[in-house]
């Protein structure tokens, strides 16, 4: 699987994964201490939904636009730091997402490989002191650039799945990761057409006996191997209670993008065995 943010940005999976990561940050800045986030796979940071890639799919009207067409309120502050964006027919990718939540001593290292998506990012992100672009390997950066010094933190890992072996490497690479930085806050996403990708990235990680995981997931339709149905964040060392607010974010959501026969689920990971 191919999946370019140009071309889906805002649609369903978008909404859910961002929406789960602002529940993050907001868990992270409720304490005064300062945290880093690094973006494994940062992409462009920002995106234009009138642009002729976005109009290409169309994808956001049935994302974010029927979201803030239905009314409702998601639980977390996602909603209210996308709106200034979507106001003026932007959406915001992850780095823009965490940068407009980061408080003045907490910080960003965003990634991004592609030569020249990263020199949109840096374009994006040039008056941003808090946020540092490195033209580099995502899954490299993430073993090198952790634990970081304040301690605390959020890995946010979300690849394109262009290869065939990449989601078994990334799930190899968060169980190393997680024995440098046992504490880290991990958030690995994943798009659903089947079961696949979600159980090639938690293998290494049950094998590895590493606690405290759950798979996230939020379907618009019922996976038949062909379409994107939805998509699924294993979640390592999530915050306290963090669970209940997902729980209530899946339910909202199924509700503003009107998936009568999609579904949405909380587990341990062990549900992947």
């Amino acid at each position: 699987m191919n999946y370019r943010h140009a071309y889906h940005a805002g649609n369903h999976t978008e909404v859910f994964k961002h929406a789960v990561l602002a529940l993050i940050l907001d868990r992270l800045r409720q304490k005064p201490a300062p945290f880093m986030v690094l973006d494994t796979h940062a992409g462009l940071g920002l995106y234009d939904l009138r642009s002729p890639e976005a109009l290409k799919t169309g994808e956001a009207a049935a994302g974010i636009g029927a979201v803030l067409a239905s009314g409702r309120e998601l639980p977390g502050p996602y909603l209210s730091v996308v709106r200034p964006f979507t106001d003026r027919g932007l959406y915001p990718g992850s780095p823009a997402i965490a940068a407009a939540m980061l408080r003045a001593h907490d910080r960003i290292a965003a990634c991004e490989l592609h030569p020249e998506d990263v020199a949109v990012l840096r374009r994006n992100f040039r008056d941003d002191r808090r946020v540092a672009v490195h033209h580099r390997n995502g899954y490299e950066a993430l073993l090198a650039l952790i634990p970081p010094p304040e301690r605390r933190g959020l890995v946010f890992v979300d690849p394109p799945y262009e290869k065939t072996d990449e989601a078994e490497r990334l799930g190899r690479t968060l169980a190393a990761a997680v024995r440098k930085w046992p504490t880290g806050i991990f958030a690995a996403w994943y798009p659903i057409k089947d079961d696949a990708i979600g159980r090639a990235i938690a293998r290494p990680l049950v094998e590895a006996g590493v606690p405290g995981c759950l798979k996230v997931e939020l379907l618009r339709h019922r996976p038949d191997g062909e379409r994107l149905a939805g998509s699924g964040i294993l979640l390592i060392n999530p915050p306290w209670q963090l669970d209940d607010d997902l729980r209530r974010l899946g339910g909202e959501l199924l509700a503003a993008l009107s998936a009568g026969q999609g579904r949405s689920t909380v587990d341990s990971l062990t549900m992947f065995r």
